[in-house]
C-alpha cells in the first residue's frame, strides 16, 4: 500500500520528515526484530488455497495477470470481464464457507482494479458487499474494511475512515475465531493508522500491539506500526518493521494463496509502500545509497504492476527527487537537471485528463492533484531560486503519508 493521503498535526509534522536540512534526532536502539513465525493465513493475511474453490482462485489470478499485461484500457477491460464472469458462476455461488471466500476475493480483486482506475466509488461498493459474506473466512471482512478505509484516506474522508475503522473493530470483537488474536491486531491497527493520519499521535499509540515487532510483523497493520514508529523518531524500528513487511509480502506473494487485500492496500501496494517508507527514512538519515536503492525498487515495482504513466509511478518519482534534493543540500553538490526533469515526469504523469480523452494508452483517471501541486512548487524553486529547504508542513504532510 502507498501510504495514503494525511493531514499531520504540528506537533505530529514536528516528528515527521518536515525539513530538508534537519538532521536526525539520536535514535534509539532496540533489539533486532525476530523473524517472523506466523506465516500462512495463520496471520490472517493470506486465504489457504483449500479455503477457497481452486478454480475461483485461478480464474481471479488470471484476470489479475490479464488486466496487468499492457497496464492499457482494454487489458484493464478484460480483466474485469474476467471478474465479472467468476462472480455469475457457480463457482462463487453458495452460502457454504468455501463459495462465500471465493466470492469475496473475487470482489477484493474487483475493487483493487477499480480503484486503480480511479473508480473509487465502484471500488467501495465492491469492498461493503463483502460484509454480506458473514459465512466467508473473517479475516476476508476484515480486508475489505481495511481497504475501504484505506480509500476514504486517500480521498480526504478522514471522518469516514474512521467510522469503517471502528466497524472493523466491533467486528472482530462480536466473533473470536482461531485467528482472532491476528485479526484483532490487524483491525486495531487500522484504527490506529486513522489516528495518526489525523495527527492524533498519543491516541494512535494504544490501538499498536506489541506483537507488531515480533511474531505479526507483516502486512498492513505492520507498515502503518513502522509509520508510526517512524512519527516518533524511533528510526532503527522502523527501518527493522519496513523489513519485515517487505520480506513477509516477498513470502506471501511466493506462496501463491490468496492475499487478503484490496484498494491501495493490496500486496503490490504493500510492497511499493514499504520500499518507498524505507527509502525515504534512509534519506532522512542521509544513507543515500541505500535510500536510492529501496527509492529504485519502488519504482520498478510500480512500473511493472501499473505501467509507467500512472499516478503512483509518479509518487514514486517525486520521493526520488526529494531524495536528491536533501543529498544535494546535505553535501552541498548540485542535482539541479535530475531534480527538474523528474518534477517535469511528475507533473506531467498526475495530469488528470478529461474522460473524453481516455485512450488505449491513457493514464487511469485518478487525480492526485496535491503531489503535482508539491512538484510543480519544488519546480518552481529552480526556476525562481526560491528557498524550498523547508517543504510546508500542509504540503509534507498530504505527500508523506501517500
Amino acid at each position: 500500500m502507498f501510504r495514503v493521503a494525511a493531514k499531520l498535526s504540528p506537533r505530529a509534522s514536528s516528528t515527521a520528515l518536515v525539513s530538508l536540512t534537519a538532521k536526525p534526532s539520536p535514535i534509539s536502539r532496540p533489539s533486532p526484530l525476530a523473524a517472523s513465525s506466523f506465516r500462512s493465513f495463520n496471520n490472517g493475511l493470506e486465504l489457504d488455497k483449500n479455503m477457497a474453490v481452486p478454480d475461483a482462485v485461478r480464474m481471479i489470478n488470471y484476470a489479475m495477470r490479464q488486466a496487468r499485461t499492457d497496464q492499457s484500457v482494454g487489458s484493464y477491460g478484460l480483466g474485469m470481464l474476467v471478474l465479472k464472469h467468476c462472480l455469475e458462476t457457480e463457482l462463487t455461488e453458495g452460502k457454504d464457507p468455501q463459495h462465500e471466500n471465493s466470492k469475496g476475493i473475487a470482489l477484493l480483486a474487483m475493487s483493487t482494479l477499480m480503484s486503480e482506475r480511479g473508480k473509487y466509488s465502484d471500488a467501495i461498493e465492491k469492498l461493503q458487499s463483502v460484509q454480506e459474506l458473514t459465512n466467508s473466512f473473517l479475516g476476508v471482512r476484515v480486508a475489505a474494511f481495511e481497504a475501504q478505509a484505506g480509500l476514504h484516506l486517500e480521498l480526504g474522508q478522514d471522518d469516514m475512515a474512521s467510522v469503517v475503522a471502528d466497524k472493523c473493530v466491533e467486528l472482530l470483537e462480536k466473533q473470536k475465531t482461531g485467528d482472532f488474536e491476528a485479526l484483532n491486531i490487524r483491525a486495531k491497527a487500522l484504527k490506529g493508522l486513522v489516528e495518526l493520519v489525523n495527527g492524533n499521535v498519543e491516541s494512535a499509540e494504544a490501538f499498536f500491539d506489541k506483537s507488531l515487532c515480533d511474531k505479526l510483523c507483516d502486512g498492513t497493520a505492520a507498515l502503518s506500526y513502522g509509520e508510526f514508529l517512524q512519527t516518533k523518531q524511533n528510526y532503527s524500528m522502523a527501518k527493522e518493521v519496513y523489513r519485515n513487511v517487505i520480506q513477509g509480502a516477498t513470502e506471501i506473494k511466493e506462496s501463491g494463496n490468496p492475499y487478503l487485500g484490496a484498494g491501495n492496500m493490496n500486496l503490490e501496494g504493500l510492497m511499493m509502500g514499504a520500499m518507498c517508507a524505507l527509502g525515504q527514512l534512509e534519506s532522512h538519515l542521509g544513507n543515500f545509497g541505500n535510500a536510492e536503492q529501496h527509492l529504485t525498487k519502488a519504482l520498478n515495482k510500480a512500473e511493472e504492476t501499473y505501467g509507467d504513466r500512472h499516478p503512483k509511478v509518479g509518487v514514486v518519482l517525486t520521493c526520488i527527487a526529494l531524495m536528491y534534493r536533501r543529498k544535494a543540500i546535505q553535501e552541498h553538490s548540485s542535482s539541479l537537471l535530475i531534480q527538474e526533469g523528474l518534477y517535469r515526469r511528475v507533473t506531467d504523469l498526475l495530469k488528470v485528463p478529461p474522460v473524453e480523452t481516455e485512450s488505449e494508452g491513457a493514464a487511469p483517471l485518478v487525480d492526485r492533484s496535491d503531489i503535482a501541486a508539491l512538484a510543480r512548487g519544488m519546480m518552481d524553486s529552480f526556476i525562481h531560486g526560491s528557498d524550498w529547504t523547508v517543504i510546508p508542513d500542509k504540503e509534507w504532510s498530504n505527500f508523506v503519508q501517500n
